[in-house]
């Protein structure tokens, strides 16, 4: 038998068998000039390591749409998803972050043609052939990930599909059915159908060793901030427990409260699992952030800041507790004042600390057409319109690496 590796995709490598003969076994590169990761992956302290004990640092950038009204990720009316795909690794990340919202599992909608008109591959793969769904694409676009060595994080980002996060109550947590929330909300959910659409999105995938986990919720906040964290973790718990029943190598990311700000309680109630070794921590931090201060991040001197996020969630890397994914971060390609003094002591404190991270976002619009500020691509979706300012370079002060 001959296997002719030179023309396979570099996320492989070769392994003998029990005979002595090579068989493929699945890795990512984190770019070409660095380590191949193999799964599956763990937790140990306060790192995410591979099978075989390499630590892995996340780059990855949120690509957005499922999330959003048109139900899909975007760009796809404009760039095959494999191109997509290849033009992240280009760009140097190693993991992507895709946001879902409940309802495209609650309805599974048909999707137009219109916006998938460079994927009509898709109408004959459909579940439904002639019919692709919102789950459909979703899962294509996964797949497309994955073959390109790019790690998967599936992010359950909001219940109702439409841009995150406004003043909708019915949105601010995991179900809505508070106060007869299931009268008013336009989506109304439940606790076991949070769960139940998780296991939906997430069985399909169940065979794929690059998805590498579950971002359980969005920035949960509840109704005017006032979640507390038991209640988090205590869902986290449940929803954990049954996505580890379909493959227990997936990691669990738990986001903070207060829209993922605040992760100050773990330390006295962290999210306990039958499974060891698999919950991973997520902060989000923009300039507009730090709940109950006088001053947003946008306002603080750089000591300031660096002792929120110690408080707020670095602790858990310092004490070695937990992993720790700043999951969202980003600002605009021409920043103001208040966000280039954000932005320059987020990057600092993350290389000081050398954590996973996240860059919302990659996307050219938001779904209704307005120019995406923080995204870093233009509207070809392709090389020739990366946007070559100071954030891909500050981001390569903190681990991307491109091709």
């Amino acid at each position: 038998m001959i296997l002719l590796l030179f023309i396979l995709p570099d996320i492989y490598r070769t392994k003998a068998d029990d005979e002595g003969i090579p068989v493929l076994q699945p890795g990512i590169h984190v770019s070409p000039a660095t380590t191949v990761f193999t799964p599956p992956f763990h937790t140990r302290g306060r790192h995410i390591q591979d099978a075989e004990g390499r630590k892995v640092k996340l780059a990855s950038i949120n690509w957005y749409g499922a999330s959003d009204i048109h139900f899909i990720p975007s760009g796809l009316d404009v760039q095959h998803r494999d191109d997509i795909a290849q033009l992240i690794r280009k760009l140097g990340f190693n993991s992507v972050r895709l946001p879902y919202a409940d309802e495209i599992v609650d309805k599974n909608p048909v999707i137009n043609s219109s916006l998938i008109a460079s994927n009509m591959d898709l109408v004959q793969t459909a579940t439904t052939p002639g019919e692709p769904t919102a789950l459909d694409v979703y899962h294509a676009v996964v797949e497309s990930l994955t073959a390109a060595g790019l790690l998967v994080i599936v992010n359950n980002h909001i219940t109702q599909a439409t841009w995150c996060c406004g003043i909708n109550l019915c949105d601010t947590g995991w179900s809505n059915d508070w106060f007869g929330g299931s009268l008013f909300c336009r989506i109304p959910q439940t606790e076991e159908q949070w769960i139940r659409n998780w296991e939906t999105v997430m069985r399909p995938l169940a065979g794929n060793p690059l998805v590498l986990g579950a971002d359980l919720r969005n920035e949960p906040r509840g109704l005017w901030g006032t979640l507390g964290w038991e209640d988090w973790a205590s869902a986290a718990e449940k929803a954990s427990e049954r996505l580890l029943d379909i493959n227990p190598d997936w990691l669990m990311i738990v986001e903070g409260i207060s829209s993922a700000n605040d992760l100050s309680r773990v330390r006295e109630r962290p999210v306990q699992l039958s499974r060891p070794g698999r919950v991973v921590y997520s902060a989000h931090v923009y300039k507009w952030s730090g709940w109950g201060d006088l001053y947003p991040y946008s306002q603080r001197a750089y000591s300031e800041f660096a002792a929120a996020m110690d408080k707020n969630w670095a602790y858990l890397l310092s004490e070695h507790i937990a992993p720790v994914w700043v999951g969202e971060f980003g600002t605009p390609g021409e920043p103001s004042a208040g966000d280039q003094n954000y932005w320059s002591h987020l990057v600092q404190f993350l290389a000081e600390v050398d954590t996973s991270w996240g860059y919302w976002a990659l996307n050219a619009r938001k779904p209704d057409g307005e120019w995406e500020s923080y995204g870093l691509v233009g509207d070809s979706w392709d090389w020739s319109s990366v946007r070559w300012d100071s954030r891909l370079e500050d981001l390569r002060t903190l681990g991307l690496i491109q091709s």
